[in-house]
């Protein structure tokens, strides 16, 4: 086993989730598999809203695909795979869509099979404004899987920082992560009670912060160190298109 620090922990750390959503009748496993269909039910939307589905229809099917996923713990395979989970999900919903919806077998919602219950009227509003025109329904799902991303890692981050004074700092900061035009560090500095010097540690900090969490949450869903670099690298480039 390699000697380097970060390598060990990446061992604890790698797959983590898919691997315990594998075993679903276990009580963590149940959890984690309903804690990937949730991080994941934006793509998995906006991919058949893409194909020419109604709102309606793509919320039906987006349901009745993570019942299935949960019923038949399809997530089994994926640990098999061994690859990127949101690949792995991409071809899911693509034979779901072929096998199920096109022979008139969809499940509905509710029955016998897992409900995951989802408000899915943000992920509609947030597909209303994607650029679509010329977009196919795989570009779709990746850059909605690059958004959700990127909100899971601000909520992770939120979590971590405990007290309403840091909650509040994390808000003011978030521009400065972001690229949204933030106000300059000397107003900020002001209305924050800080020196210009302060508050560009407290970003630097929270710059570090945040990557750390982004990396422990592709990490969670990949095989190995290279995999994590590849697709940070990957949700960059599809963030900033």
């Amino acid at each position: 086993m390699s000697s380097d620090p970060s390598n060990r922990r990446f061992q604890t750390t790698r797959w983590s989730v898919v691997v315990a959503a594998g075993d679903a009748d276990s009580t963590a496993g149940g959890l984690a598999l309903a804690e990937l269909c949730e991080a994941y039910w934006a793509p998995v939307y906006a991919f058949i809203r893409r194909t020419g589905r109604s709102g309606d229809d793509s919320k039906d099917l987006t349901q009745a695909f993570f019942a299935k996923l949960l019923e038949k713990n399809y997530v089994r395979d994926a640990r098999q795979v061994r690859g990127r989970f949101r690949s792995f999900l991409l071809t899911s919903v693509r034979n779901f869509l072929a096998n199920e919806y096109d022979h008139g077998q969809t499940l509905k919602c509710g029955g016998q099979a897992v409900h995951v219950s989802i408000d899915v009227s943000h992920e509609d509003r947030q597909y209303q404004y994607e650029p679509v025109e010329h977009e196919t329904p795989e570009h779709v799902y990746e850059r909605q899987w690059a958004l959700t991303v990127i909100k899971t890692t601000w909520a992770r981050l939120a979590l971590r920082l405990e007290g309403e004074r840091r909650q509040h700092l994390l808000q003011k900061l978030r521009p400065f992560l972001t690229g949204d035009e933030p106000a300059s560090y000397g107003v900020l500095a002001i209305e924050l009670g800080m020196s210009e010097g302060a508050l560009r540690v407290a970003v630097h900090r929270m710059r570090q912060q945040f990557g750390d969490c982004l990396r422990e949450l592709i990490a969670e869903t990949v095989v190995s160190p290279d995999e994590v670099a590849d697709e940070l690298r990957y949700l960059m480039a599809l963030v900033s298109r």
